[in-house]
């Protein structure tokens, strides 16, 4: 009888082992696992790389109306947020001689901007007929260039409107900036400015 007792108890502690074994195998499997995802926490403490220096001079799309700009920038606004940050209407003008516009005409928008990033402004205005400035639907866009200096604005439209058709020399304007405007040689049109 004693032996079978003590042989029952060699079983237990016999089976008890490998389980205490196993147990310690799978604790060490976890561990060693677990290493790795601190590492990789520690790795993200490092500063982020610097971003790029942004491009010397900033592209902004301008897309002109036959009337309805603020309705479709109150649109875009409804989608895109934020809030404009210039609204003119032609009546701000200052009168040029031979020049004469309807009331309606007046409170057309001369120009709207609305920032939908911080890198991009949407922009945009109603045509004047009474200024030779026709909207043809598909061709009422423009690419706007904010150019960082007076020399690199005419550097810019005189490069860019090469072979093209110039229908508004680089020049001071009644609302401060330095501007120009023409349709390059491939019909694409184009607005630079500076200020």
């Amino acid at each position: 009888m004693a032996k079978k007792k003590s042989a029952k108890k060699s079983a237990k502690k016999a089976s008890k082992k490998p389980v205490k074994k196993a147990a310690k195998k799978t604790a060490k499997k976890a561990a060693k696992k677990s290493k790795p995802v601190k590492k990789a926490k520690k790795a993200n403490k490092k500063p982020a790389a610097k971003p790029a220096a942004p491009p010397s001079n900033s592209i902004n799309p301008y897309l002109t109306f036959g009337g309805n700009c603020e309705d479709a920038f109150n649109f875009y606004r409804s989608v895109f947020g934020g809030d404009f940050t210039y609204i003119g209407r032609f009546s701000e003008m200052p009168p040029q001689e031979g020049k004469t516009m309807s009331a309606e005409e007046a409170n057309r928008i001369m120009h709207i901007s609305l920032p939908i990033s911080t890198e991009t402004v949407l922009m945009g205005s109603d045509s004047s007929d009474e200024f030779g400035h026709a909207t043809t639907k598909g061709n009422n866009f423009s690419i706007s260039i904010n150019a960082k200096s007076q020399d690199e604005a005419d550097r810019l439209y005189n490069g860019l409107s090469q072979g093209g058709v110039p229908f508004m020399p680089m020049s001071k304007t009644f609302w401060g900036s330095y501007f120009g405007m023409f349709t390059d040689k491939y019909g694409i049109n184009w607005m630079v400015s500076y200020g």
